[in-house]
């Protein structure tokens, strides 16, 4: 198998990939043809367009010729990601895809994985996971016909809920209730587009080691996160923080990362971010299912996953701190205080210094 993450110069590229890409044909439809794929090139995983369009180029470079336009929601088959020396410096991995290439930035990484169902839920509720690309959620009318949310209510891969029941959904099989915390109604998934989230996932990481020994730093210039265990740097991964702000409203909330000296201050697992409101279009603010939620700023500015874009190492936020759902579950079981602790108050914040 090859490597996921190799170095690809533009001679490598024409030397191994020049001939092969040459003979494909892109169909007018624009769609995934598995058949036109060489026999060689096996898909490694699956990736989700998070904007309402991409490009894919002849090469990996948005210097190359532009082929065709793949658009929000559909699933590509990556057969290969590459480091290109081409860049952009601060994100310079490209997707071989069917046809070409496309930057990753707003490229989720995604599975397809269904699930076995609960019979039942407990009457606190279940955290779940969604583990397929995405799921039309949808709710139940008061006449009893079940109607789609529309685009703003997609369920998106990585994200996070809080189930509260299971029910016969409009295809005769079991469907979850998802509890959301920002609105007062209720919205339903087919039941094995979730997984459980166990305990042993939220079990502290290292419980041993002093509350006061642990800090996070973020840079603002780096758009980096580098979590210290005393002096020890133990992980470190890019993050997007906020974009500059334009608001002349002095009552706004700046979409600038406040820098400074902060703390986290308290953790959901999951949180709906946006407006709470039913607008069908997709161009609502609603971000359901925000997942390993740290706040650290007494205005609601966070460290959290993100399944809207993958454009790690440069401003996209409007002030929290964009990170991988993987490396935000890290920092929310890290970091203290720790996710089963009922009062957070009675316990050592880590430190959060933004600079």
């Amino acid at each position: 198998m090859p490597d996921m993450n190799e170095k690809y110069s533009r001679r490598d590229f024409i030397k191994t990939l020049g001939a092969g890409l040459a003979a494909l044909a892109i169909p007018s439809t624009g769609k995934i043809d598995n058949e036109s794929i060489p026999s060689a090139l096996e898909p490694l995983k699956l990736g989700r367009v998070t904007r309402d369009s991409i490009s894919v180029y002849s090469e990996p470079s948005d210097k190359s010729r532009i082929l065709f336009q793949r658009f929000k929601d559909d699933i590509l088959n990556i057969y290969r990601t590459i480091e290109s020396e081409d860049g952009p410096a601060y994100n310079p991995y490209w997707h071989r895809v069917w046809g070409g290439y496309v930057h990753s930035a707003f490229v989720q990484d995604v599975r397809n994985q269904l699930n076995p169902v609960l019979a039942s839920i407990s009457e606190t509720g279940q955290l779940m996971e969604l583990t397929v690309p995405l799921s039309q959620a949808y709710r139940i009318r008061a006449n009893g016909a079940w109607e789609s949310l529309g685009p703003a209510y997609k369920l998106y891969y990585s994200s996070t809920h809080w189930v509260s029941s299971v029910i016969e959904g409009p295809d005769g099989q079991p469907w979850y209730e998802i509890h959301d915390g920002l609105m007062t109604l209720s919205y339903y998934v087919p039941a094995n587009h979730l997984r459980p989230v166990t305990d042993e996932e939220l079990a502290p990481i290292s419980p041993d080691i002093p509350a006061r020994d642990k800090r996070i730093e973020i840079s603002l210039d780096y758009q980096t996160l580098k979590a210290f265990e005393r002096e020890t740097l133990v992980r470190e991964f890019k993050v997007s923080t906020g974009l500059p702000s334009t608001s002349l409203d002095p009552a706004a909330i700046p979409t600038d990362t406040p820098n400074g000296n902060h703390m986290v201050r308290s953790k959901k697992p999951s949180v709906h971010m946006g407006d709470g409101t039913l607008r069908s279009d997709a161009d609502a603010y609603e971000l359901p299912g925000v997942p390993w939620v740290s706040y650290f700023e007494i205005r609601g500015y966070a460290l959290h996953g993100t399944y809207w874009h993958n454009n790690f190492g440069i401003t996209m936020s409007h002030g929290c701190v964009n990170m991988r759902s993987e490396d935000a579950k890290w920092v929310y079981r890290w970091s203290t205080p720790f996710p089963q602790e009922a009062e957070p108050n009675g316990v050592f914040h880590t430190p959060v210094i933004i600079t």
